[in-house]
């Protein structure tokens, strides 16, 4: 398979993405109700039938459906007729996950190793705060007491303004302002339920990659309907997932064939308010990942809502129905047609408005890395179920109890991996020693890591190879030197 169908021209020509141009990123847009989400699961599942992984952030549960098997007897399947195509239902190997971990296997890593940019986006902070937060990571990294929690981050900030003096002598001036804003900001943030991201087990970004026994890839679904009531915690946490990528894979340049696409929906929420230096750092971000193997779809509402310098790294577009009901939505209507390459066959800014649901206007790179021109397009439909499964049916898959295949197998070890929730003292001790064997320092260990004779390395060396000690007098040696030397001194006395 060397390109991912997307859907066919009134003409009846097929539109398709070459699958080794998948990592130079893509774009869909579309107004609510156009048919985004579908779309969405439409690519995950050709990505998935070309063996290649797959992430989405699941925000309303629709996407959950695709470890079903699509109904022979749905619209999808005689739109699909329609079409000229034969439906042919088909499931596909999910993994399911939850940053609070109700409906997936839970997400961890530690406030340490977020690091203080993206923990500063997630608590709203401006430049002296994110300065004064700057300072208690370069504190707790020179003193060894590296932060796993928001309790951690809290008692430094606590011990910072105990000691604020000596804080500012040697890292710079931060102000008691500063600091009970950051630590206000993190009760907030808790209260949203940013304290579930922190924790151990840590998790490891190489899980979103694997394919099953018949070379599928496995599509990871983020199920995020209660993230999403905290936007800068979405935004900010699928970033930190994509800077994860970028940090643990190895440069393998242009591949045939993409090692993982990440979709990024309702993509505009990491924009919003956004200072510059983000802005760079995600277009950075978005341009250096392609050669980690790693294609990204952002997927809003309008192009317009994506910054010029990411929206010009963006190879392939999807745009569906735009509503111009307004000004502002006039505006928009002539960003998108502007963006794709003209077909004198297709009128962009007059389709753009009466598309149907599960149509669309595309433009995708070719061969050559050259966007094609624009063409109107009728979406091929999933061949999942589209919609979401049952609670029952998501608990089966996570537990691996619906067969005997690998794929269960699979979900067994991680939900052995992830599941188990650490005792305080154990999770700490994991993460210290993590923390330390990357600095390249000795581990240190707990009570239960002893051994029987460990002790003696700290005994000291009591061998012969020693000199003997001098002999110390004993009370019966001094007590005859003085019994003879006063009898030598009675018998003088005697003759004299």
């Amino acid at each position: 398979m060397n390109s991912i169908e997307i859907g066919t021209t009134n003409a009846g020509n097929l539109v398709a993405l070459p699958l080794k141009m998948a990592n130079r990123h893509g774009l869909v847009t579309g107004s609510t109700g156009t048919g985004k989400t579908t779309t969405m699961q439409a690519l995950a599942e050709n990505f998935s039938r070309a063996g290649v992984s797959v992430f989405c952030a699941d925000i309303k549960g629709d996407l959950s459906g695709i470890a079903a098997r699509g109904d022979d007897a749905s619209p999808l399947a005689a739109r699909m007729a329609a079409m000229g195509r034969q439906f042919a239902a088909d499931r596909f190997p999910v993994a399911y996950w939850d940053l609070f971990g109700d409906h997936g296997l839970p997400i961890h890593t530690s406030v340490q190793e977020m690091g203080a940019e993206l923990l500063a986006r997630m608590l709203k902070l401006n430049d002296a705060q994110e300065g004064a937060l700057a300072i208690a990571f370069k504190k707790c990294e020179d003193e060894k007491s590296w932060m796993l929690t928001l309790d951690d981050l809290r008692w430094t900030l606590h011990d910072m303004l105990e000691s604020r003096e000596e804080v500012c002598r040697q890292y710079g001036n931060i102000t008691a302002a500063s600091i009970t804003t950051i630590q206000r900001n993190l009760l907030a943030l808790e209260s949203q339920g940013g304290a579930f991201l922190f924790g151990e087990p840590r998790f490891d970004i190489l899980d979103f990659i694997r394919n099953d026994a018949a070379g599928r890839g496995t599509i990871n679904l983020l199920h995020a309907d209660r993230l999403i009531e905290n936007p800068k915690l979405y935004a900010t946490f699928l970033l930190w997932l994509l800077t994860e990528l970028f940090r643990v894979l190895p440069e393998v340049g242009d591949l045939n064939r993409p090692k993982l696409v990440f979709f990024f929906d309702e993509a505009h929420l990491l924009f919003t308010d956004a200072p510059k230096q983000l802005i760079q750092q995600i277009e950075r971000l978005v341009r250096l990942v392609r050669s980690k193997g790693v294609g990204v779809f952002f997927v809003t509402q309008s192009p317009a809502d994506i910054p010029d310098t990411v929206l010009a790294q963006l190879g392939s577009r999807i745009q569906h129905a735009l509503r111009a009901y307004t000004q502002k939505d006039q505006r928009m209507v002539r960003a998108a047609a502007q963006a794709f390459r003209e077909n004198r066959g297709v009128d962009v800014k007059a389709e753009i408005t009466k598309l149907a649901v599960g149509e669309a206007l595309i433009s995708v790179l070719d061969e050559a890395g050259i966007p094609t021109k624009v063409e109107k397009v009728l979406i091929i439909p999933p061949s999942a179920q589209v919609g979401p499964i049952s609670d029952m049916e998501r608990r089966a898959i996570m537990d691996g109890s619906t067969d005997g295949s690998e794929v269960s197998i699979h979900a067994k070890e991680m939900r052995q991996r992830y599941g188990a929730k650490l005792a305080e003292q154990v999770a700490v001790h994991q993460f210290m020693n993590r923390m330390r064997q990357q600095r390249g320092l000795p581990i240190v260990k707990t009570a239960s890591d002893w051994k029987e004779g460990d002790f003696r390395q700290f005994m000291p060396d009591f061998s012969s190879s020693y000199p003997p000690a001098p002999r110390r007098a004993t009370w019966r040696g001094l007590f005859g030197w003085s019994a003879a030397l006063a009898s030598s001194v009675f018998l003088l006395w005697v003759l004299v």
